[in-house]
């Protein structure tokens, strides 16, 4: 059964609250002042408590944000015992964290009814958190099928590949890959589902399935926007099925060192040259289209970029740059841009060093939406 907490330096009311409480079958605790109805809340967690507003050394307020702010009483509804009927008070009141009030002198009829109110309120909250931490255990056991089934690096040369991949709490749709098609060609590719849950990362393991199997029927996947053309095709928006997603696709031929590439409506690509001692060059790649499976006759396009000299390409989310700083303005992609240069310029390419630098930007302890980040080197 939940308990009342009664947290009252008036004898009189105790016995009062207590007594009547007691007769309604309820399991009851009392304190005498807001330090000991802290200690006591903290360890029998009740499921409400009534406390009074003026108190000495801690007021009922005081209690009352202290409750608030305990993550194990986050459930906990709080009800302010006070002779004042202000409005102002109220707001004070309802601004410190309070549930309800009572007036004083309590109308037993009224307690009853507000004690019944709040404990059905608590036992509902108490359910929602419940329901809440099993989302979240399914979400994060989605995340880690996710990662399970993401590329290992490529490590021997002449491509390297190293990779992240951080899922937000929510889980959102991002997704990698790379592997040989032959011995001379090498895919690779990152997408972002819209939206956030296992219903946005389950169109993306449909797509690393397909692609990883090459399933698609009449691609070329020697062929960027011809394979964009295909899940564009396949993945159509409906009414049962309101997802899209952004992709940005690429074929790097190691013989001729060129890279083909085609996006759509992806963040664009990043390919860095130069050395530390030297001016570091940066080349945005990109290709104008929508997102694949908004329309289904849009038209994808290929470029083509040499790779002339040892070189470093970053694939990557939206999400490793769209942070909230804590000014309430958005990091952006510039401000990666350069941070990926000064890195360049420093010797310090390694991803887990990047990524540190792009959590110091975030204020949370944790990202609003998925991160991935892909680094290529081509010697």
């Amino acid at each position: 059964m939940n308990q009342i907490l009664i947290i009252d330096d008036d004898p009189a009311i105790q016995i009062l609250l207590k007594r009547t409480l007691h007769n309604q079958g309820y399991e009851v605790s009392v304190a005498s002042n807001g330090e000991d109805g802290l200690v006591q809340a903290r360890k029998i967690r009740p499921g409400l408590v009534l406390c009074d507003w003026n108190m000495p050394r801690m007021n009922g307020l005081q209690v009352c944000r202290q409750v608030k702010a305990t993550p194990e009483l986050s459930t906990t509804i709080f009800v302010l015992l006070t002779s004042r009927n202000a409005l102002e008070d109220r707001v004070e009141g309802l601004d410190a964290g309070a549930d309800d009030f009572l007036t004083k002198p309590v109308e037993m009829a009224e307690l009853k009814a507000r004690v019944r109110a709040g404990l059905r309120l608590h036992e509902a909250n108490r359910d929602l958190q419940h329901q809440k931490q099993l989302l979240e255990a399914e979400l994060a056991e989605a995340a880690e099928y996710v990662s399970s089934i993401l590329p290992d690096r490529l490590t021997e040369p002449p491509v390297t590949i190293d990779s992240r991949f951080i899922p937000s709490r929510q889980l959102g749709g991002d997704g990698f890959d790379y592997y040989w098609l032959d011995s001379e060609h090498l895919a690779l590719y990152l997408l972002d589902a819209s939206g956030h849950g296992l219903r946005a990362a389950l169109p993306t393991l449909q797509v690393l399935n397909l692609l990883r199997s090459r399933a698609l029927p009449k691609i070329n996947y020697y062929q960027p926007s011809d394979v964009l053309r295909g899940l564009n095709e396949t993945f159509q928006m409906t009414q049962k099925n309101d997802k899209y997603f952004t992709i940005w696709y690429a074929v790097y031929n190691r013989v001729k060192r060129q890279l083909v590439y085609s996006s759509a409506g992806h963040p664009p690509a990043l390919l860095l040259s130069g050395r530390s001692d030297s001016f570091i060059h940066v080349k945005s790649l990109k290709t104008p289209s929508l997102p694949a499976g908004m329309f289904p006759d849009t038209d994808y396009v290929d470029e083509c970029c040499e790779i002339v000299e040892p070189s470093t390409l970053y694939i990557f989310s939206d999400g490793i740059y769209e942070i909230n700083q804590s000014d309430g303005t958005i990091w952006g992609l510039d401000s990666f841009i350069k941070l990926l240069k000064d890195c360049r310029s420093n010797n310090t390419r390694e991803l887990d060093q990047i990524l540190e630098a792009i959590k110091a930007v975030n204020p949370k302890d944790y990202f609003d939406d998925d991160l991935s980040l892909l680094e290529i080197n081509f010697d």
